[in-house]
């Protein structure tokens, strides 16, 4: 096992919640209808895109053209995105920073759209502390695709053997490890912190 000298982590479900169910939850009460809804129009791969780079504007008109009748809660997607990230989670981010202030080099990848980002950085000021983030939606790669995991390393100066990644999605874990990095799958706070000390890195 390389000693490791970069830790980068992921941000969604990692260090900020995010569940499109709850804002969901009230514009389409029904569990069924809901569940439809997020299967046949709001789909995560239709989601997906705009972490990719693909604009709000050209992805709801492209849905409304096809479901118009669910115009208003295609559009509701974008527009309740605040309630969808409704929290951090307190834990992860106290690892996050005890590993930064311990001075070790922390940076971000992350599959985000960049104008969302843009305001997650706003409402979550500790997303500032690392030394810097690769995201998907300003560059037009994503995860699992080798390209972005090669493309944060070369931005970072990271030697991939010597790089740890954190991240929620076993394909995006398995996409790290495809590249020459070493990773960890996500599953909770007291996990990551023994999966942490298996790699040297007390917190």
């Amino acid at each position: 096992m390389s000693e490791i000298h970069h830790i980068v982590f992921d941000i969604g479900k990692v260090l900020i919640h995010y569940d499109p169910e709850i804002p969901y939850s009230r514009l389409i009460p029904d569990a069924e209808e809901r569940r439809w809804f997020f299967e046949n129009v709001c789909t995560h791969d239709w989601n997906l895109e705009q972490d990719r780079g693909r604009t709000w504007e050209e992805a709801e008109a492209m849905l409304i053209a096809l479901h118009p009748t669910h115009e208003e809660n295609i559009r509701a997607f974008r527009r309740s995105w605040h309630e969808m990230v409704s929290h951090p989670y307190e834990d992860s981010v106290a690892i996050l920073e005890s590993l930064i202030d311990a001075g070790h080099d922390v940076t971000m990848l992350t599959n985000f759209a960049s104008d969302t980002f843009m305001e997650a950085r706003k409402r979550f000021p500790f997303l500032n502390r690392p030394r810097g983030v690769t995201v998907s939606g300003e560059i037009k790669l994503i995860k699992p695709d080798r390209e972005i995991y090669e493309h944060h390393a070369e931005s970072f100066g990271l030697e991939p053997a010597a790089t740890l990644f954190i991240d929620d999605n076993a394909d995006n874990v398995a996409g790290a490890q495809a590249a020459g990095w070493q990773a960890v799958q996500f599953v909770g706070a007291e996990k990551l912190k023994k999966d942490l000390k298996e790699f040297g890195l007390e917190v």
